[in-house]
């Protein structure tokens, strides 16, 4: 009896930071992967590739999520933000100059991650208060300590945003 051929792969349309990428992607392949190893886009990072650091958060139709826990499959179709899509070195987003204003960056390992997680929830709160922003921020480990300094950035972009 013969075997029918299994397909690995399949042919997706892929829109990251407003661009549509038609990609062939593995079934397999996380959308961390795909950001990073296809498209080039290493904002988001690699830390535990469980879903636990947030190292890798992206925006998928606005909602923050672990991209190394998707499958881009899973997002064919669906609007991707990553941290290259808020600015870059010579137009940075407001969030972006308050974490090198109020020094949240530190190693900069983890920051992308708490970037897109404070955007996700500056665009739908102008006006956090401090538990709001540590809930935001919950699914984000800084492996050097500098809450603080990054709760203190997304204050600061708050009231920047609403001046």
């Amino acid at each position: 009896m013969a075997q029918l051929p299994i397909s690995y792969s399949a042919s997706i349309t892929l829109n990251v930071n407003g661009t549509d990428h038609q990609i062939e992607v593995d079934h397999r392949w996380t959308l961390l992967r795909v950001l990073r190893d296809v498209l080039g886009l290493t904002g988001a990072k690699r830390g535990c590739d469980r879903g636990e650091c947030g190292a890798c958060t992206v925006l998928v139709d606005g909602d923050p999520v672990c991209s190394c826990s998707m499958l881009a499959l899973q997002v064919g179709g669906r609007q991707v933000r990553t941290v290259e899509g808020l600015g870059d070195a010579n137009s940075l987003n407001v969030l972006q100059e308050a974490f090198l204003a109020e020094d949240g960056g530190q190693c900069g390992f983890c920051t992308p991650g708490f970037i897109m997680s404070a955007t996700a929830l500056l665009e739908s709160n102008t006006d956090p208060t401090e538990d709001e922003i540590k809930a935001a921020l919950v699914g984000n480990i800084c492996r050097c300590n500098a809450y603080g300094r990054i709760i203190e950035s997304v204050k600061a972009a708050a009231k920047s945003e609403a001046s």
